[in-house]
């Protein structure tokens, strides 16, 4: 098949294009870099014509409330165009849980995003991961203050990039699903746990202190960004590490 990747360069993207090639198909990944604009519309005609399936993977480029503007934009823009061209999957990348964290902006943010997708004219799917362990550094830069990383105990379930990637294209590559899937990571953590084993792993001697006002995630109540039943993907937090 031809299957149109938008957002196919960056961290998810890149490997899915690569992991559906070696399938067998022909994925073609579309950027801004290749001229493909998602909130001007430019390039979008012909980066899905001639394409059976779409693969969503763009993202805001803040967390903040300008990011319900930027789905709602994109999603309408991308669907138009899929719809004109024919194209009969369209797949997004969203996230556990999505739709119980009102409080954050980007978490509304990709609730509507999946709500157009459901509304729209395609048959979709729509893949839920869990948190990704690249992420890790960037959440403790959110609340490290000299000797110190404050983080809540919010409870996740860390995924690799790559196993995401691999769930990705085997359902772009699947008939749709007409629903959602989640994908998760084997294990279970505190977030501040997450903290601290990453730090004792880069030999980073600060101190995970646990605030629950601390960053995006205090946000977050309960479990709700872990499924137990969620296909678990392989990759464990410290092989990642290693």
């Amino acid at each position: 098949m031809k299957i149109a990747v938008i957002g196919g360069t960056g961290l998810i993207g890149s490997q899915v294009v690569k992991d559906l090639n070696a399938a067998g198909h022909e994925a073609v990944p579309h950027s801004q870099s290749t001229g493909v604009d998602v909130i001007s519309g430019k390039g979008l005609d012909e980066a899905v014509a001639g394409a059976a399936v779409v693969v969503n993977l763009t993202n805001s480029p803040t967390f903040d409330e300008a990011s319900p503007a930027f789905f709602r934009t994109s999603m309408d823009n991308l669907l138009a165009a899929a719809h004109k061209g024919g194209v009969g999957h369209f797949v997004i990348l969203s996230i556990v849980g999505v739709d119980q964290v009102p409080e954050l902006d980007y978490y509304r943010a990709k609730a509507l995003q999946e709500e157009i997708l459901t509304a729209g004219p395609i048959p979709y799917s729509i893949v839920r991961a869990t948190q990704f362990m690249e992420f890790m550094d960037a959440v403790m830069s959110w609340t490290a203050d000299g000797d110190t990383v404050r983080l809540p105990a919010t409870p996740i379930q860390p995924i690799a990039a790559k196993d995401v990637a691999s769930a990705v294209a085997e359902v772009a590559a699947g008939a749709p699903l007409r629903g959602i899937r989640n994908i998760a990571g084997p294990e279970i953590f505190s977030l501040d746990e997450v903290g601290r084993i990453t730090l004792s792993h880069k030999g980073d001697d600060r101190t995970v202190v646990v605030d629950p006002t601390a960053g995006m995630f205090a946000a977050v109540k309960g479990d709700v960004l872990t499924d137990k039943d969620a296909r678990l993907a392989p990759t464990r937090y410290s092989d990642w590490l290693s």
